[in-house]
């Protein structure tokens, strides 16, 4: 069970790596008010989801403890980001503080993650 764990986990960190990436890829894009919503946002956000939700079954078959409030506060957060990221996939052109509040979300995501 360890392995397959360590397997998600791995999936759920390029879930992030993917998110956080598209993100900073078009932040010059943001300074000019041309950003936009790159398929790795959605992609990532979406493997974010999926492999947490594994990640908290496969913990709790484990036996693991699993702070649920945690794991509660993280996924309203993805869900705004993925709502977001979603709904604005097809645009040309994201206004700059939707933009901007997607990666602070991303970040405050990563930060939950390692610091609660």
């Amino acid at each position: 069970m360890e392995a397959l764990i360590n397997f998600f986990v791995a999936l759920h960190i390029i879930g992030i790596g993917a998110l956080l990436g598209g993100f900073m890829t078009q932040m010059k894009a943001m300074g000019a008010g041309e950003a936009r919503i790159v398929p790795a946002m959605l992609h990532g956000a979406l493997t974010m989801l999926v492999t947490g939700v594994l990640l908290v079954g496969f913990n709790e078959m484990d036996d693991q403890a699993v702070n649920n409030v945690k794991i509660a506060v993280k996924l309203a957060v993805l869900v705004v980001i993925l709502v977001l990221v979603y709904v604005k996939r097809d645009e040309e052109k994201v206004p700059a503080p939707l933009f901007g509040t997607v990666g602070l979300l991303t970040i405050a995501n990563i930060l939950i993650a390692t610091m609660w």
